[in-house]
């Protein structure tokens, strides 16, 4: 940000348009000035290197000033989804333990629910902070961030992630998009997800681009703000694509600066060809997650697209697909996807406070991710499924088990299994089996209240069937796999 300042500091960093329409605009010398305000503000609240600042905002300039303003006196930002319920955003602050919470009026009451009320600023006190212009030392391997997200267990886990791995980001990223100074950003997912920290926000900064930042995503609105905004990249998921497909074309769809749109998760070709056909820009799949750092898989910029597979290697990329011996599979075998890196340089430096998952998920080098892909003869890579047993529902990862856990707390509840099934719009709903116990009349409504009181709403399952048994291995291990085909099978044409 510094050298940025220096090189272009009058040059647009950020455009922000609100949820009325309303569009604001900073320099990079703006951003600068406003993150050392931020850091003043937390230095003078008694913030120190190496302390957390939990950050519970949806997409505004003030996430930025929490994000840059910690960098500058070396402390650790801790963004969480505003979405989260009381109880779920309670085990990030007692996991986390951070100095202070920085919130919207509209979000504080679920704050002030789980933080110490001396804790809590207001996103608006940070313009008036003392402004700052000492700087903390920090070194590439420092933590810069912890970004929960949903593992296989009922719990979050937290990325450690670096100023060297935010670096790395930012420069795979805009190699790969041959990304120059008047490039523009259009931005409508989370800033506290990784996509737009890493890929969007790192690959800006390490070029002198600039980004365009929407408060709130509309499909209806999405071309003309790539329009408006004069936007050369995007980011979107599968169900963004299907949510701006699905609203009527607009002659002006086409007109627009678009030259690349990145994209994950599955997308038919249909909708493809419609979506690249409807914007003239060039649809881009990659895999990527929280851990990799940056997406060790994307298709070309230039080159063959094949976008019903997740591309190619990344020039920096090593990668492995191995078998569940941990042997190198077959050239066109299926296989759990390995991603070789230096944990705090090029992947995460691991999970915080727990050393036994950051064990089990770098070994020797290689990143586990967890999930099954499959290569073709010429390299490209095939997303088949994941075995972390998570649910992608609109862009969010969703752990089954950890629905299964509030379901399960139920007192009329035995046990239950929630799988994801296909959704046209969002990727997959989520879908649960539960056995009652015995005497009781639960009915689905009343679990799905029960889960809306004490989930993010992306969490609550769409469907519950009742059961009178689960199927199980010989070991009591429940056999997902038995209830997805049954699935499959009642949602097939006969």
């Amino acid at each position: 940000l510094e050298m940025r300042v220096r090189e272009r500091g009058r040059d647009t960093f950020l455009v922000f348009e609100n949820a009325e329409g309303d569009i604001s605009r900073r320099t990079y010398a703006d951003a600068l000035e406003a993150a050392e305000r931020a850091a003043g503000l937390f230095a003078a609240s008694g913030v120190t290197a190496g302390e957390r600042v939990h950050v519970h905002l949806g997409n505004c300039p003030e996430f930025f000033d929490c994000w840059f303003g910690s960098a500058l006196i070396g402390a650790v930002l801790v963004p969480t989804n505003p979405l989260l319920t009381e109880r779920e955003l309670g085990f990030v602050i007692e996991h986390a333990r951070p100095r202070l919470s920085v919130t919207s009026p509209s979000l504080a009451p679920t704050v002030a629910s789980v933080q110490d009320s001396d804790r809590v600023l207001s996103a608006a006190d940070l313009a008036n902070g003392p402004r700052s212009e000492s700087r903390a030392p920090v070194e590439p391997l420092d933590t810069a961030s912890i970004l929960y997200t949903s593992g296989t267990t009922s719990r979050p886990k937290g990325v450690l992630v670096t100023h060297a791995n935010y670096v790395f980001a930012g420069e795979v990223l805009a190699k790969h998009l041959r990304l120059r100074p008047p490039d523009r950003w259009l931005v409508v997912l989370p800033l506290f997800h990784a996509n737009a920290q890493y890929y969007s926000t790192m690959s800006a900064l390490v070029t002198g681009a600039s980004v365009a930042l929407m408060e709130t995503f509309s499909a209806s609105s999405w071309g003309r703000q790539a329009r408006t905004h004069s936007a050369t990249v995007a980011s979107l998921f599968a169900a963004p694509i299907r949510m701006i497909l699905a609203h009527a074309e607009s002659a002006e769809d086409s007109v627009n600066s678009l030259r690349a749109v990145i994209f994950s998760q599955n997308v038919s070709e249909t909708e493809l060809k419609e979506f690249e056909r409807r914007f003239d820009a060039p649809l881009l799949q990659l895999y990527g997650m929280t851990e990799t750092i940056a997406p060790p898989t994307l298709n070309p910029l230039y080159g063959e697209r094949r976008n019903m597979s997740i591309g190619l290697p990344t020039l920096p990329a090593r990668l492995r697909v191995v078998d569940e011996n941990g042997r190198d599979a077959p050239a066109a075998g299926t296989g759990e996807l390995l991603v070789h890196g230096d944990p705090g340089a090029t992947i995460m430096a691991g999970y915080f406070n727990d050393p036994d998952a950051t064990e089990a998920a770098i070994v020797d080098g290689w990143l586990h991710t967890g999930d099954n892909v499959r290569r073709d003869a010429d390299g490209y890579l095939y997303f088949v499924d994941r075995s972390k047993d998570m649910i992608k529902r609109a862009g969010e990862n969703v752990a089954a088990s950890e629905v299964e856990s509030v379901l399960n707390d139920h007192p009329d509840v035995f046990d239950s299994a929630v799988i994801g099934v296909p959704d046209a719009i969002r990727d997959e709903s989520i879908k649960a089996f539960v056995v009652s116990r015995s005497g009781t009349s639960i009915v689905s409504g009343e679990l799905i209240a029960w889960c809306k009181r004490r989930l993010a709403r992306f969490k609550v399952p769409s469907q519950v069937e009742f059961v009178d048994e689960l199927p199980r291995t010989s070991v009591g291990k429940i056999q997902k796999g038995v209830l997805r085909e049954r699935e499959r099978k009642d949602a097939s044409p006969t």
